[in-house]
């Protein structure tokens, strides 16, 4: 097994890339299910009695999941690969109108956060090489990095008029790696809701969505230690609640005793390297699952000296960081939550 290979097993077997589902959530009458998808692991969870409906109702959204994934694949075939080419050419192109929908919805958080959330980066995360399933431990090209950074793609560049969408920059590529997994979860939830399920769990990837409880009592999950196996403190979600992950041991390479996650900063080009992990807390809503992924990326790239402020202008207000030497920052909307033995700083 290569080194690169081998640090991707180590972080999917370290707890769904990001959040613990602790043993208590499993019992005898719970229906459960795995598949991997987005290139994660994804798991729902159902704890209502009637056998049957749940595992339709599972089969069901592991269906939508399968289509997302499908047709917004960024590197391979796909409408958003096709669409990525049309951009490329600077030809305009008509895509569904779910697809113009992503689109508009994305580039809206892009500016909330910004733009330290920008979907529009798609050649700068090529570049690094985090557009594959195995990655090799390189630097990109100082000369095509200068040149791709000098040409600022970003979502905002892209235009759309009615579903046709077209660019003047070339340069742009849309990549939904930081959103698509929370709209996911969105679809998730009310897909089980339609098909009469109360009580599931649903999670893609360290992203995840609680409805109703686990027989009566509400489900908790670890957030994972971003250097250890096992949680760093423990949580109970509240009914329609979502919590995300972004760290850099989800997907990176080393080179020389660095790390470089997939986590790349648009402003620079270059992958984050203040953080090892940042989780938020998203109360119930009909986007929480979207925000979770989406709004923990710009808190992940704001970095030390910005992402309080960033949580602030996003009104995220339950956050927990772990900085480059392991210090643990957790705000105090979030801290009076969790179940932890580790030394916390509390901050507003």
């Amino acid at each position: 097994m290569s080194p690169v290979r081998a640090w991707r097993a180590v972080a999917l077997a370290a707890g769904l890339l990001g959040l613990v589902l602790l043993p208590a959530c499993v019992r005898p009458q719970m229906q459960q299910q795995e598949a991997y998808v987005f290139g994660t692991r994804v798991e729902v969870l159902v704890a209502d009695g009637d056998e049957a409906k749940a595992r339709h109702a599972i089969n069901t959204v592991l269906r939508e999941f399968e289509r997302l994934h499908r047709e917004y694949h960024a590197w391979q075939p796909s409408e958003l690969f096709s669409l990525n080419e049309s951009l490329a050419k600077g030809q305009p192109r008509t895509v569904t109108p779910e697809l113009a929908a992503f689109i508009r919805e994305a580039a809206e958080l892009a500016e909330r956060g910004d733009h330290l959330f920008d979907p529009g980066i798609g050649r700068l995360i090529a570049l690094w090489g985090f557009q594959a399933d195995e990655f090799k431990a390189q630097l990109p090209d100082p000369a095509a990095l200068a040149k791709l950074v000098a040409q600022k793609p970003s979502v905002a560049d892209i235009r759309i008029e009615g579903n046709t969408v077209s660019s003047g920059n070339r340069a742009v590529a849309l990549d939904f790696g930081g959103y698509l997994k929370g709209v996911a979860l969105d679809r998730a939830a009310a897909i089980l809701k339609q098909e009469g399920i109360h009580n599931a769990l649903i999670n893609i990837g360290g992203n995840v969505l609680a409805l109703g409880n686990k027989h009566g009592r509400k489900w908790k999950v670890g957030i994972q230690h971003p250097r250890q196996p096992g949680p760093l403190a423990a949580l109970e979600l509240e009914d329609g609640e979502a919590i995300g992950t972004s760290g850099d041991y989800q997907r990176y390479f080393e080179l020389e005793g660095k790390r470089y996650p997939h986590l790349i900063d648009p402003r620079s080009g270059w992958p984050a390297s203040h953080t090892r992990a940042l989780t938020i807390v998203i109360p119930a809503g009909a986007k929480a699952g979207t925000y979770s992924d989406a709004l923990s990326k710009p808190l992940f790239i704001a970095g030390t000296d910005g992402w309080q402020a960033m949580a602030r202008k996003l009104g995220v207000g339950m956050v927990l960081r772990v900085d480059a030497e392991g210090r643990i920052q957790v705000t105090r909307a979030l801290r009076q939550r969790l179940e932890t033995r580790e030394a916390l700083d509390t901050v507003e």
